[in-house]
């Protein structure tokens, strides 16, 4: 009979505790989550403004050697990412592909000019500084036109400011309701020992004693769901670069490293703090509280 009661004793503990790193556990993924798509931010960011085409179109009658000469000229300004030089047979198939085969039937020859589509570099994305490096462009010689889509760099760059706010808040949000709901979890798991708590004052054990295990216990249970949530939060990344590959080339592999290491401190810290605070608590109540 006894060892019937230790049995059930031991699952109902072991639930207990398993459901309490469980809950941890999800919870740690969703700021996990967060945390990646908070900490890449900038390198998304970037990576919109650096796929931005600025094209400078050449005066009709331009052979390639000089168009090709500037393109090596331009490669080597601070502000250029990449720059590739559009033939008249290129830009003339990149025409096809948008109005259909027979776009050149209705011309005698070739009326696409020759042009060079510059990438630049994402801090120079910026409405004023392409306008400077626009009319820079301009004056040099052979430049008929300097051509790129301003409505289009004034809303990437006005959406990625809002999305940067918003993620910014509710990160700081979930990080908040991260924290009480962890430490909910935890106060109820030290909760149901207060007995145990109560008994071991009565004997006349010092508060560092009583406190140690429960401390260990609370590292011990926010190490394990850290880590079970940063391997879900790796498992998830990988299920997304099956389908979304291009993240993974945006994404900085060390920041994500990084995420994953402060999911896992994340949740020592938090259930440290929240066993402290809960244990300390129980400590100074009296025989006669703990009952309510």
């Amino acid at each position: 009979m006894k060892k019937k009661e230790k049995g059930v004793i031991f699952r109902r503990l072991l639930h207990s505790y398993l459901s309490s790193i469980i809950s941890i556990s999800l919870v740690l993924l969703i700021v996990g989550v967060l945390g990646v798509l908070a900490v890449n931010a900038s390198a998304v960011s970037s990576y919109f403004k650096e796929n931005i085409r600025v094209s400078v179109i050449f005066e009709k009658g331009t052979p390639d050697s000089e168009a090709q000469t500037f393109m090596k000229i331009v490669e080597k300004e601070s502000y250029v990412k990449r720059a590739e030089f559009v033939s008249k047979e290129r830009g003339a198939e990149e025409m096809k592909n948008m109005l259909g085969d027979d776009f050149m039937e209705v011309f005698d020859v070739n009326p696409i000019p020759l042009s060079v589509d510059l990438y630049l570099k994402a801090k120079y994305l910026e409405s004023d500084s392409l306008k400077t490096i626009a009319a820079k462009l301009s004056d040099m010689p052979d430049v008929r036109e300097v051509a790129y889509q301003e409505s289009l760099v004034k809303v990437i760059n006005q959406n990625l400011e809002k999305i940067g706010v918003v993620l910014s808040v509710v990160l700081a949000l979930l990080l908040f309701i991260s924290f009480v709901l962890i430490n909910n979890t935890v106060r109820l798991n030290v909760y149901s020992k207060r007995f145990t708590i109560q008994t071991m004052k009565l004997v006349g054990a010092k508060r560092s004693f009583i406190r140690k295990p429960f401390i260990r216990q609370g590292i011990y249970q926010g190490l394990i769901a850290g880590v079970i949530s940063a391997i879900m939060l790796v498992v998830a990344l990988f299920v997304v670069k099956s389908d979304i590959n291009q993240l993974f080339v945006i994404f900085d592999m060390k920041l994500i490293a990084l995420v994953l290491l402060g999911v896992i401190l994340a949740g020592i810290t938090i259930c440290l703090i929240s066993t402290w605070i809960v244990v300390n608590k129980l400590l100074s109540v009296s025989a006669d509280e703990i009952y309510y």
